[in-house]
């Protein structure tokens, strides 16, 4: 079964720190970009960042820019994201998903996801 499990979500004071984690299970991480994504209650859903395939290129969106580091482990089949600096505006639903490159942040054509984390920053 294909299939991408998030962890490391929760409860964080602004200003703190949470590493999530993507580990995929039945097929190989190394031939996708992986691309965390993000959802607030009743905002549309916005491409963080993504590490790519090839050469492990990064992309980041301006809003997380310079707080987040997107990193892969190809020998355990795991992609992190270092949040840093938390905001409560960073409150959201994290994903992360196997794709193309070329469609990040937009993010239609990525084939796995997983279920998500919860990433609450608040005081």
């Amino acid at each position: 079964q294909l299939q991408l499990v998030e962890s490391g979500g929760g409860l964080v004071q602004p200003g703190g720190s949470l590493r999530l984690s993507c580990a995929a299970s039945g097929f190989t991480l190394d031939y996708y970009a992986i691309g965390w994504f993000r959802q607030a209650p009743g905002k549309e859903r916005e491409g963080v960042s993504c590490i790519s395939s090839s050469d492990g290129s990064t992309y980041y969106a301006d809003s997380v820019k310079g707080r987040f580091t997107i990193s892969r482990d190809n020998a355990k089949n795991t992609v992190y994201l270092q949040m840093n600096s938390l905001k409560p505006e960073d409150t959201a639903v994290y994903y992360c998903a196997a794709g193309p490159w070329s469609d990040f942040p937009n993010g239609d054509e990525y084939d796995y996801w997983g279920q998500g984390t919860q990433v609450t920053v608040s005081s």
